[in-house]
């Protein structure tokens, strides 16, 4: 089942065309990724198919209800938490929980548990009696997420959860994305975070200039766009950039912390090189380790393709 379908959107703001005809379906029970740079498009999307803004051409259908013609049914069925939060922060943390239960239509004893529990699983039941100002930003995400999943929504959109935060709060939200998704949400996410996005999702479209430019799994899409691999090594001497080979074996050679990444098709004839020339030149070399190509590395190569 198709949970999410939008066909053919569009949306432009003066002269400017954010959204240039582009075609969305979910189905049920996915992590949906929608990556891109910053003006790629992604909020102006996510605006439109959560009933924010009408597009000015195509059409959205959440849970087989037409945006359009139902607004009110089709949000009912889903959670939103916006790319800049919409909790109340004058009111406790409670209240706000009780207070978005009743607009979804919960009756009181089920919003008073769901409140009680959510407060729990997301670490803030000390403070829920405390306005929402009082909290710190991670806090203030969390409490936001809970609104949005406070009845259990079929469909959640994220715009850019984890924007911001710290590790510890960062985690906390990954976590409660995945159990959604097992408890029966479909997830909707955007996310600068490539990391966060090839970890979480199942499926992953790139937007830019406001047109998607590619839809696949995370691992298909790392394999067809990007087949350099690298080999990342630290010496306990420096060295500088053209120490390394680059001719032909070697494509790239970039600094990376306190190590260096050279991109090959070929990591062995580099591992072995960087064995021969350590030794000859009296190195020492502190690690060295090889990876596979990136889902990061195929994002950078279709955009600035794109560019």
């Amino acid at each position: 089942m198709d949970v999410i379908r939008a066909t053919h959107l569009s949306k432009s703001f003066g002269l400017v065309k954010a959204v240039d005809d582009i075609s969305i379906t979910v189905k049920q029970g996915a992590i949906y990724g929608f990556l891109g740079p910053n003006g790629a498009g992604k909020t102006t999307t996510i605006r439109m198919l959560t009933g924010v803004l009408t597009p000015d051409a195509g059409s959205v259908v959440i849970n087989g209800i037409d945006m359009a013609r139902d607004p009110l049914t089709a949000k009912l069925g889903m959670g939103v938490i916006p790319e800049n939060g919409t909790v109340y922060g004058d009111l406790t943390a409670e209240v706000n929980l009780l207070w978005t239960g009743k607009f979804y239509g919960m009756d009181r004893l089920t919003r008073e548990r769901r409140a009680e529990e959510l407060l729990s699983q997301l670490g803030l039941a000390e403070r829920k009696n405390d306005l929402v100002r009082t909290y710190s930003k991670g806090m203030r995400q969390r409490i936001g997420i809970a609104c949005a999943i406070i009845h259990s929504p079929p469909v959640l959109f994220l715009d850019e959860p984890t924007s911001g935060l710290d590790v510890a709060s960062r985690r906390l939200v990954i976590r409660t994305i995945r159990e959604m998704n097992q408890q029966g949400s479909t997830i909707f996410l955007t996310t600068h975070n490539i990391e966060e996005a090839s970890a979480l999702c199942t499926t992953v479209s790139i937007i830019n200039q406001g047109r998607i430019i590619a839809t696949d799994s995370p691992e298909r899409l790392r394999k067809t766009y990007d087949l350099t691999h690298f080999v990342e090594v630290s010496f306990e001497q420096p060295v500088k950039a053209d120490y390394f080979p680059q001719d032909g074996i070697v494509s790239r050679v970039e600094p990376w912390g306190d190590k260096w990444r050279l991109y090959t098709d070929d990591p062995d004839q580099v591992i072995k090189f960087l064995a021969h020339q350590a030794e000859q030149d009296h190195l020492t070399i502190l690690s060295l380790a090889t990876s596979s190509p990136s889902l990061e590395e195929a994002f950078v190569q279709l955009t600035e393709g794109e560019g």
